[in-house]
Parts: C-alpha cells; sequence; structure tokens
C-alpha cells in the first residue's frame, strides 16, 4: 500500500508540480489549495505525512501544523513546512514541524526529506 501525502498550497503551480513529482515517486496525494478546504476532509482520512505552506489565503501552514500537533490522533504525522519568507530555525521552533523546505526548492531535496520522514 503506498503512503498518503496531503499537501495543502495555495499556488496551483507549485501544487501541481509536487503532486506531480510525488505520485511518479509512487505516493498518493491529496491537495488541498486552502485551508478550509484541508479542514474539510473526513476527520478519519489521515495521512502520512503533510506538507504545509506558511501563507495561505485563508489561514497559515503554522497554525495547521500546532493543531495537528496537538491532537493526539495525528501528532505523530510528519509534516514539513514550505515557505519562501521564513527562517528554517524558527518555523521549526514556532510550528512544531519534523521539516522545512525553503522555496524555491530542489525537487531532488524535496522528495530525500519526504523519504526521511517516512523512513523510506
Amino acid at each position: 500500500m503506498s503512503k498518503c501525502i496531503h499537501l495543502v498550497e495555495d499556488d496551483e503551480d507549485i501544487r501541481f508540480i509536487v503532486e506531480y513529482v510525488l505520485m511518479e515517486e509512487g505516493y498518493e496525494v491529496e491537495s488541498f489549495g486552502t485551508a478550509s478546504k484541508f479542514y474539510q476532509k473526513e476527520p478519519d482520512d489521515q495521512a502520512d505525512l503533510v506538507i504545509l505552506d506558511v501563507m495561505l489565503p485563508d489561514g497559515n501552514g503554522i497554525e495547521i501544523c500546532r493543531k495537528l500537533k496537538a491532537e493526539p490522533a495525528t501528532a505523530h504525522i510528519p509534516i514539513i513546512i514550505m515557505s519562501a519568507h521564513a527562517a528554517e530555525k524558527s518555523i521549526l521552533e514556532e510550528a512544531c514541524a519534523d521539516g522545512f523546505i525553503s522555496k524555491p526548492f530542489d525537487l531532488t531535496d524535496l522528495l530525500k526529506k519526504v523519504k526521511v520522514l517516512l523512513n523510506i
């Protein structure tokens, strides 16, 4: 069974490319363009990994990360934060994320981080 990744990214081009690359690697990907669409998913629809953009039109990836890490049902899920406007160390501390990707990013680096966090 393939690993499921939830991707929350408002930029359609970035979302398309990341989703495509992850699917080519054999991952199941569910994409969301807004925080509200992410929150509307079925509660039992759990991911093996979540990738969050920091700046969303209706929310913030840091807040989403904090909520996921605070819930016992989702605290174990690794989370990667993506941002073009933030410093890695402060984001990792503030969001309690497991990984950080600075935009623009190299797709090979993204895949490496995904594999490390999924223990593949």
